[in-house]
């Protein structure tokens, strides 16, 4: 029987600390004997089916990698883990996706939009707590393999905290500022010690 994981999203602009977060919370875990599952590389692994990325989204890059990864949660959570850690939890893709379109210039297609919005809303009640970090356009991105464009990191940071807004989505803010980064930490790992049987 696949038992029921603590689940812990992490959404945001690229390089605003979502993986460093995910790792100090299951740091903590780990220590405490907890088994924890982290799920992510959501975009590397599209791109490597040739899918498009970044601010070249579609729809259908979208559809690929909400669907799947709410394919990897529920494997993490069929593997026997106690916490699900989402790096990218579901309504991330979608943010991704409107700040593409904003980016080229282009118009959502209202339908899809719809349909993908109706899809993550599945999720969003799946996460004991969604994390969303904020952008600090004065912190340069760390990994200098990718060429990110600084305007679409601002849309997607935009399009991020405003789909929250408008789906009304439970979450925690988290700036970039090492106080409010422990207090993240801390209370995440509170919500998972709280649900996982000791």
């Amino acid at each position: 029987m696949v038992k029921t994981p603590v689940r812990i999203g992490v959404t945001g602009a690229h390089s605003t600390g979502k993986t460093v977060l995910l790792r100090r919370i299951e740091r903590e875990l780990r220590a405490e004997g907890v088994r924890v599952a982290r799920t992510g590389r959501l975009g590397r692994r599209a791109a490597d089916i040739g899918l498009p990325k970044m601010h070249e989204h579609t729809a259908l890059s979208t559809e690929w990698i909400m669907t799947q990864g709410i394919a990897d949660e529920i494997a993490a959570a069929a593997q026997g883990a106690d916490v699900v850690m989402a790096d990218r939890a579901v309504i991330d893709a979608l943010a991704y996706w409107h700040a593409a379109v904003e980016f080229r210039g282009e118009s959502l297609d209202p339908a899809q939009d719809e349909r993908l919005r109706l899809l993550a809303g599945t999720q969003h009640a799946q996460y004991h707590l969604l994390l969303a970090t904020v952008l600090d356009p004065d912190v340069p991105v760390e990994n200098r393999r990718h060429t990110y464009d600084p305007r679409y990191r601002e849309l997607v940071d935009h399009h991020v905290h405003a789909l929250l807004a408008q789906e009304r989505i439970d979450h925690r803010r988290v700036v970039h500022d090492p106080h409010d980064e422990g207090e993240a930490v801390v209370a995440a790992v509170r919500v998972a010690l709280g649900r996982v049987p000791t």
